[in-house]
């Protein structure tokens, strides 16, 4: 059975994940903001890389797959060792900055997917340039989303710690000497 912390935190994730099924506007969606969540939270960075990214399977089964989804989960798997790195210093300042770098890493590197696995684009600098602006609409779409979901699923997070204390991280005692 899930402890109370983790299964509060594996429960946000996949409702994150189900909130793709509900309308929204092009890109703006929590699912970077859950691979970040996922790898500031859960304790185990095995399950912090693979609820996420099972979440993100399940919501594209119900939706529908497509093409180069290995770039989106190569992509959400970086997502989520950022997470990682910011788990211990978790200020209102660094995961604001997680959230904005997590949403650039996402754009830059599905773009460049889009760039060089498809033949929409040529295949030079200039090509490239013209996916990344073409795209530009949808980050900003992409911004707001991982903002505004980032603030919810950390803000939801502190406030059920402190509403909850069996949810609170429990810090690891000092070994007797």
């Amino acid at each position: 059975m899930l402890q109370p912390r983790m299964a509060a935190i594996v429960s946000m994730i996949f409702a994150a994940a189900a909130s793709r099924l509900l309308p929204h506007p092009p890109n703006l969606t929590a699912m970077t903001a859950m691979a970040l969540f996922a790898g500031a939270s859960l304790s185990d960075w095995r399950l912090a890389l693979a609820v996420p990214l099972a979440a993100l399977l399940l919501s594209d089964a119900l939706i529908g797959f497509y093409s180069h989804m290995e770039i989106v989960y190569a992509s959400f798997a970086l997502i989520v060792g950022v997470g990682l790195l910011v788990r211990n210093r978790r200020t209102v300042p660094v995961i604001g900055a997680a959230a904005l770098s997590s949403s650039v890493l996402f754009f830059v590197l599905t773009n460049f997917g889009v760039w060089s696995a498809e033949s929409m684009y040529p295949k030079t600098i200039s090509g490239l340039i013209a996916c990344y602006v073409a795209a530009i609409p949808f980050f900003r779409n992409m911004l707001e989303g991982d903002l505004c979901y980032t603030l919810v699923l950390f803000g939801g997070l502190a406030l059920l710690e402190r509403s909850i204390p069996s949810l609170r991280k429990r810090e690891a005692l000092p070994s007797p000497a």
